[in-house]
């Protein structure tokens, strides 16, 4: 997300969302003049965008598209999952979007994908996901359940759990 074609990228994708939300007239700069279009009063209240991160990043990793979406007049939280499975990391998300006001759009990166698959499952306020390079699994079916279904994939192969020798005896296990 470093490069300026991949947030350019990613903050028109939201705010295409945003626009099949039905807020158009959210504020937007433009690229060319630096004009910022203003929302009129009687649009509907901008959706809260809530980003998440994938397993090898933290929050901090959406920093600069956290910036770009302020500055556009978005809402947006960026909270860090706390990493403890894809149950237990849904069910954190799920209560983060119980606390927002509003509509929602919902991003996910990598693992985070099928974090926000499982936590916006039937959210009354979530309109939209975004799926950026994640994982799109049905609800229930985990990241390495679905890398079962593409032969040749090698996300399980970083992702099982390799046991080796310990000295002394035992084993120990390895990511």
């Amino acid at each position: 997300m470093n490069s300026p074609l991949s947030r350019r990228t990613v903050t028109a994708s939201l705010l295409a969302g945003a626009a099949a939300l039905g807020t158009a007239g959210v504020a937007q700069a433009t690229p060319a003049t630096g004009a910022t279009r203003r929302r009129s009063p009687h649009k509907p209240k901008t959706p809260t965008v809530v980003l998440i991160h994938g397993a090898f990043a933290d929050a901090s990793s959406w920093r600069g598209v956290v910036e770009r979406l302020r500055n556009d007049g978005h809402s947006v939280l960026a909270p860090a999952l706390p990493l403890r499975g894809l149950a237990s990391d849904s069910a954190y998300i799920r209560s983060v979007l119980d606390s927002v006001t509003g509509p929602v759009v919902v991003v996910g990166h990598s693992y985070g994908g099928a974090v926000i698959s499982q936590a916006a499952a039937d959210h009354p306020r979530v309109k939209a996901l975004v799926y950026i390079a994640a994982f799109v699994p049905e609800v229930g079916e985990s990241a390495l359940q679905l890398t079962d279904k593409f032969p040749g994939s090698t996300v399980g192969q970083a992702t099982t759990t390799r046991h080796y020798p310990l000295p002394g005896g035992g084993e120990g296990e390895e990511l």
